[in-house]
């Protein structure tokens, strides 16, 4: 069997601030280590319950290039980098038997949650035929175009509980208690770890009993943006359009197949990077 662990950092145990998942900032190695540890825990995990499985991990945070490859567990292989059609769930495909969600975080808008939001700041919601989706619903979606199931999502308890609307058959591990968008109540690394292999392990074992999220099209899809210049360039894309006329923040386009939403939104995510001149 193949599985799929998609590893996000400011879900990881310990991790709180934007200073300890930002590449430019002080306190990052700290985060990288411990997202390595937690995604060397699923590792072991997955093979505790399977020794055969082929276990495919993907950088899933900011850069794609946060995972430290000399500290990860050999018997993985590690997508890493961008961009990548597939983003966060890059090495998937229609020969996955699952997919683990690692350090994931809620959705924009929502809280208390740790460092919530979608995609990054600039995107201030993204709604489906009218269903909010953050990173954690847009990603289950796109696994089900594939036929494939998330079977576990670690995180803060906002995140967990996100998954478990979505899917309330898959486990999920809550390694940290939210207070806010900066503070929690978190597990010791060590004791989130050991959490995190059972509970890969159990996932893996039960996952015939949590289905895939297929969403049906055609999708309807609305995107509020942050700012009016990512408004200006996202009306340059075929078939985008600006919502509630001139000055308006949302964005809509319809498309028949999920997979195209998703890569519209990663567009979207990129125009939004570019400031005017």
């Amino acid at each position: 069997m193949k599985v799929l662990i998609s590893v996000d950092m400011e879900g990881i145990s310990g991790v709180v601030h934007p200073t300890e998942t930002n590449p430019d900032r002080y306190d990052y190695e700290r985060g990288r280590a411990l997202m390595t540890a937690e995604a060397n825990a699923v590792i072991a995990g997955v093979l505790d319950a399977e020794p055969t499985a082929v276990v495919w991990v993907a950088d899933a945070h900011g850069p794609f290039r946060n995972l430290l490859p000399e500290e990860l567990d050999r018997r993985a292989h590690l997508v890493r980098g961008k961009p990548r059609p597939l983003g966060m769930l890059g090495g998937i495909d229609e020969d996955t038997d699952a997919v683990l969600f690692i350090g994931y975080h809620a959705r924009a808008g929502v809280g208390p949650a740790v460092l919530a939001h979608t995609m990054s700041g600039d995107i201030l919601d993204v709604r489906v035929a009218g269903l909010p989706l953050g990173e954690i619903g847009l990603n289950a979606a796109l696994a089900g175009t594939l036929g494939v199931p998330v079977v576990l999502l670690s995180g803060d308890d906002t995140a967990c509980a996100e998954l478990r609307e979505l899917l309330p058959t898959a486990v999920t591990v809550p390694v940290k208690q939210a207070l806010g968008q900066a503070t929690a109540v978190a597990l010791h690394p060590e004791e989130a770890r050991e959490r995190l292999r059972r509970a890969a392990a159990e996932a893996i074992t039960r996952r015939a009993t949590v289905p895939p999220l297929v969403l049906t099209g055609p999708f309807d899809v609305e995107v509020d943006l942050y700012s009016p210049v990512s408004v200006d360039l996202a009306t340059l894309i075929p078939g985008v359009s600006r919502a509630g006329g001139d000055g308006g923040r949302t964005v809509t386009f319809t498309v028949d197949d999920f997979a195209d939403a998703y890569r519209l939104v990663l567009l979207l995510v990129q125009l939004s990077s570019i400031k005017p001149g």
